[in-house]
């Protein structure tokens, strides 16, 4: 209760101010003017056009907000992150076999599979499914990339 009072205090001495001194009237417009500007200018940055990451993280997310469906979101994304830490983890051991490969042996190997002859690696790792990894000799260059269908 004590607020409502103090902004209403508040309020009567400004009204008080603005009709005894010129001066703070046109102090007090300033500081409203700008008030209005500042909040204009939030409004109209606000309601642009989402950027692609932005939309491509929403497509991404698969989860309803159903409590029903919470089990199977989880499960989801679960089975979502692991696919990418499978993905990166094999990703970084072939590239430090290929380092590897190429400090003892002066170029980078031919194909994957002499990384496993040459014993860098025990095996080629598996991609996650649905992927496939490609490896371009010349720069050296591994990825994990979707496989055409």
């Amino acid at each position: 209760m004590t607020s409502y009072f103090n902004i209403r205090i508040n309020f009567i001495l400004i009204i008080y101010y603005l009709l005894n001194d010129p001066k703070s009237y046109i102090f007090i417009t300033m500081k409203i003017l700008f008030t209005l500007l500042v909040v204009a200018i939030f409004i109209f940055c606000g309601c642009g056009k989402k950027s692609d990451a932005e939309s491509k993280s929403q497509q991404t997310n698969f989860s309803s907000g159903n409590p029903v469906t919470a089990p199977a979101d989880y499960l989801g994304a679960v089975a979502k992150a692991k696919k990418y830490s499978d993905k990166t983890l094999d990703l970084a051991n072939i590239k430090k076999a290929i380092k590897d490969f190429e400090a003892n042996e002066g170029r980078f190997p031919k194909d994957l599979k002499e990384l496993v002859t040459e014993k860098y690696l025990p095996s080629i790792p598996q991609p996650p499914t649905g992927m496939r990894i490609e490896y371009d000799a010349k720069t050296a260059e591994v990825k994990i990339v979707m496989e055409n269908k």
